[in-house]
């Protein structure tokens, strides 16, 4: 295998140009190809023709365009190994095609359960990696061999700010495909009134139903709106408690935010499950698995310097959860266990 690396994937955040930044610190050439969700490319009037127009048809246009593009970047750049981050755009033809000359390794950073095309790749690559030791165990039960390959962090984007910590407690998070999220943060906020409490994500969005948003609780709170991974960092700072409370659909692994929140520096105080409870050294994240629970911990860190706790996370995350440590463990698995 040559030392170049081909990675395509959604155009998230910063996970695309971390996982460059691995790669190359551990001796790769790299050329990325990104795509747009939930069609390519999602300019102005893409969005526009999907929300009024046939979806499935743009989808299938998008995805057979997408192909053709992946398949030049690939003739052109030539790479020992592609690395397809969920890759859901993607085909199996295109895979099998990559693998003629090279190693196509998949990684799924999302549940399984909301990347169903992206699902059947795993008997098209040579090694797949789920981000929940569930999918994992999944496909085990089926007679197929996964990976668990949990989520990191960007040490470049996440780190320690001098700032004041003028935020009680923070979320940042997509809060409207999630009754958990909403019911958990309606339940902190009617907890702490006059606590100063920031929540950044979409709650309702305007096209989804204009009565809603008009009607969307706590709206001097609720911000309504996504940031970057930049800005999250930034707010991590300025908060003295960062809440992270999982997805419906994550049961036995990590979201970003778990390593991103420690990277900043951040206290943070996360839903339990079997992977959140092995990741830290006691008392370094607060963990809880009910609202009771959750309350305890807050009332703590509220009137408790919570900062040495945090330091101590911070560095478990630098020694073990950075993109560096995944992508190293991808290079193994692909040059070690896969024939």
């Amino acid at each position: 295998m040559n030392d170049k690396v081909l990675i395509i994937g959604p155009d998230y955040f910063n996970f695309l140009s971390a996982a460059a930044t691995a790669f190359r610190s551990l001796g790769k050439e790299v050329s990325v190809l990104p795509y747009d969700n939930p069609i390519h490319p999602y300019t102005t009037l893409m969005k526009w023709r999907y929300r009024l127009g046939d979806k499935e048809r743009l989808q299938a246009e998008s995805r057979a365009l997408f192909a053709q593009t992946a398949r030049e970047a690939f003739d052109s750049f030539r790479p020992g190994l592609v690395f397809i981050m969920n890759g859901e755009i993607l085909d199996a033809a295109s895979l099998d095609y990559f693998r003629k000359s090279a190693k196509v390794a998949v990684w799924l950073f999302d549940s399984r359960l909301k990347l169903p095309r992206a699902e059947a790749h795993i008997d098209h690559c040579d090694a797949f990696f789920c981000f929940d030791k569930a999918d994992v165990k999944w496909y085990a039960a089926r007679g197929k061999k996964a990976f668990f390959l949990p989520q990191a962090c960007d040490s470049t984007v996440y780190r320690p700010l001098k700032l004041e910590r003028d935020i009680d407690i923070l979320f940042v998070g997509n809060l409207f495909y999630s009754k958990r999220r909403k019911d958990i943060m309606n339940a902190v906020i009617e907890r702490y009134p006059k606590r100063d409490i920031v929540v950044y994500g979409d709650y309702q969005p305007w096209f989804k139903g204009l009565g809603q948003w008009l009607r969307r609780p706590h709206k001097g709170i609720y911000r309504n709106m996504n940031v970057t991974s930049e800005e999250a960092n930034f707010l991590y700072n300025k908060a003295g408690i960062v809440l992270n409370i999982h997805q419906e659909s994550q049961k036995d692994g990590a979201n970003p935010r778990v390593f991103e929140i420690c990277g900043s520096g951040a206290y943070q105080i996360c839903d339990r499950n079997p992977y959140t409870e092995i990741l830290f050294p006691e008392g370094t994240v607060g963990l809880y698995g009910s609202l009771d629970e959750l309350f305890e911990k807050i009332d703590f860190a509220l009137h408790n310097n919570m900062q040495k706790q945090a330091d101590a996370a911070r560095e478990v995350v630098l020694e073990k959860h950075t993109f560096e440590n995944r992508m190293a463990t991808v290079l193994e698995v692909v040059l070690k266990e896969v024939p």
